[in-house]
Order: C-alpha cells, then structure tokens, then sequence
C-alpha cells in the first residue's frame, strides 16, 4: 500500500469458526470451543492494511453470548443467525456470502474484503470477489483452516502469527512504567508494518498507523513532547535504528535493533 493510497476494508466474521478453531477436536470428531479469540487483535492487525469501514460477524449468539459485550465495544455490527440445527444448512456462511456481494456490487469505494474463517466453503465467494477486482484477505486458525481456502486468497493471516509478540523487543523495566502501553503499540506496529514490507518505515506513517489500531493515541499522554522525541528515545534505548531522511527531514525507522 503507497503512502497516498488508503485501501478501504469491510471485515466479515465467520464467528463460530473461529470460536471452534482455538479449541481441541475431540476423538469423536467434534471441535470444542476454546478460549474466546481476540478480535481486538484481528482488527488492529486488519487496520496496517487500510481504514475498515465495516464490521460485521454472523452467528448464534445464544451460543456464544459471553462475546457480545466486547464485540460490540469494537464497534462490530451482530448479525444473529439460528442455529443450523433447526435450520437443517449453515445459514451464517449463506448470510455472509450474500452480505459480501452485496457490499461488493453497492459500495465501490470498499476494495479490500477480509474473511475471518478457515472454512473452504467460503473459497467460492473468495473467487468472485476477485473477479469483481477485490483484493481478499483470510484470517483464520492455523489447525482449523482449509488449504484451499489460504491459497485462493490474496493473502492470509495465521491467527497464532496475529497475537505473537515473539518478535517484539522487551521493554519492561528499561523505560518508565507509565510508557508500557506506548511503547507496546509502537514495537506492535513496527513489526506489523515491516511483515508488509522490509522497507524503511516514514514516522509519519508509522503514527498514522497506530493511530487507527488506537484513534485516542497521543504521544503527549506519555510526556513526549513529538512523535520524534518517542523514536530517539527508542533509538537511543537500543530497541530500534533510525536514521534522518535528507530531503523531508522526518525521522524513519530502519528497524529493530539486533
């Protein structure tokens, strides 16, 4: 994605899918449900690829009413779907597929979808998407995605790779308590952000970026005067390299230290 151009996306949750792909299958077969998955996670990792302007999830909510409260926190529109056994078919994929196309044929200015199921069935709509000139992007469970959906996609994201922080430097009691929240979001976005692209990062987009994983983001709320003193002092601490572009002035970021 240039600097210029913003990709515009519209995030559609196959909610029971993935819901069922952090848990264990059991020996007769059925998948049990695991630990709740961390949507906040998905949607900040979604938003280095563009602004999401919809947000929906589709589901029997009965089923997994503990999830409600912070989805609608995340701003995410519920669609409430009966359960397949009294409906004798999978209604949500029915209802998100429809809800795609018709989001793809009514909305020009979306041009990015992403799919957050592993489900194969869902490699179809995935197909007409693209024909339609979409880019399309799956998220799903390493264990419970379907190969033919990851390779009909454009791209697709491991749920597991999403919430990994394995690769971010640890910052805890080198820098003042207070700054742990900023400097997480920072090295988060750092990271992400060069998994796009191996190329220097301007600071500007870099606080462009974390501005949309988190709108009330202020370096001021953690004492920095600019966005740039925040990037020397990380610099200066070890954690990441910059340097000075010659022409703009802005400080860019090379990287993470090694």
């Amino acid at each position: 994605m240039s600097e210029t151009t913003q990709s515009s996306l519209a995030v559609l949750i196959d909610y029971e899918n993935l819901a069922l792909g952090t848990g264990r299958r059991k020996r007769n077969g059925h998948q049990e449900v695991g630990p709740k998955p961390d949507v906040k996670r998905i949607l900040e990792r979604l938003v280095d690829k563009g602004r999401i302007t919809a947000k929906r999830a589709y589901c029997d909510w009965q089923r997994f009413s503990d999830a409600i409260i912070s989805l609608h926190e995340l701003g995410i529109e519920l669609i409430e779907i009966p359960d397949r056994a009294f409906t004798g078919k999978n209604s949500a994929d029915i209802r998100l597929a429809v809800d795609a196309m018709e989001i793809c044929l009514t909305k020009d200015h979306i041009d990015t979808f992403a799919i957050l199921s592993g489900d194969s069935d869902f490699s179809p709509l995935v197909s007409k998407l693209k024909e339609f000139g979409k880019t399309v992007i799956g998220v799903g469970m390493k264990e419970a995605t379907s190969s033919l959906l990851t390779e009909v996609c454009d791209e697709f994201l491991f749920y597991e790779d999403i919430v990994s922080t394995g690769r971010i430097p640890s910052f805890e009691g080198k820098v003042s308590q207070d700054a742990y929240p900023c400097y997480q979001l920072l090295f988060e976005t750092i990271d992400t952000l060069q998994s796009e692209s191996d190329t220097a990062i301007l600071a500007s987009r870099l606080k462009d970026t974390m501005k949309r994983k988190r709108p009330q983001f202020s370096e001021r709320t953690y004492g920095y005067r600019s966005f740039s003193t925040l990037l020397r002092e990380a610099a200066k601490l070890g954690f990441i390299t910059i340097h000075q572009d010659e022409r703009s002035g802005t400080v860019v970021v090379d990287g993470f230290s090694e």
